[in-house]
């Protein structure tokens, strides 16, 4: 989510530190995910302090029916560059679809966004994916 591995543990190291105090008292929250949003934030707010990109317009491609095939053939950290080069909340979004370890509710919440702007990231996102897959693996033509 940073982009930079170093800024990245600091994140991680002054999340976990901070959420030791109250748990070494048992006084820990009840919602199932807020060690993930606090860390996110703690991410939004190091992002902040950094140079930002300006944004662009990037190409959209309909999905194609060879996209699962081009996304095997990424390595794992290809996918995760493309992501972190997107813009918050889209960012989020798709890293936590990515991870292919939460349910939509759960992105919802973590991200905290509504079902409709979730649906319309992911859906950006995954047209601009498709775009660069088409540009990274062009399908071979027909002689």
């Amino acid at each position: 989510m940073l982009g930079d591995s170093r800024k990245a543990q600091e994140v991680f190291h002054t999340t976990l530190r901070e959420a030791a105090l109250p748990a070494a008292t048992g006084e820990l929250p009840k919602e199932p995910f807020w060690l993930f949003r606090d860390a996110r934030w703690r991410c939004l707010e190091t992002n902040k302090a950094d140079l930002q990109p300006e944004p662009l317009e990037l190409p959209e491609h309909d999905l194609a029916t060879q996209a699962s095939s081009q996304i095997e053939q990424l390595d794992s950290t290809q996918l995760a560059i493309w992501i972190s080069a997107a813009p918050d909340p889209q960012k989020t979004a798709l890293a936590l679809f990515y991870l292919d370890e939460f349910d939509y509710r759960e992105i919802l919440d973590l991200a905290e966004l509504k079902l409709s702007e979730l649906s319309r990231l992911l859906a950006q996102g995954r047209r601009q994916l498709q775009a660069w897959l088409n540009a990274k693996f062009p399908e071979p033509r027909n002689r």
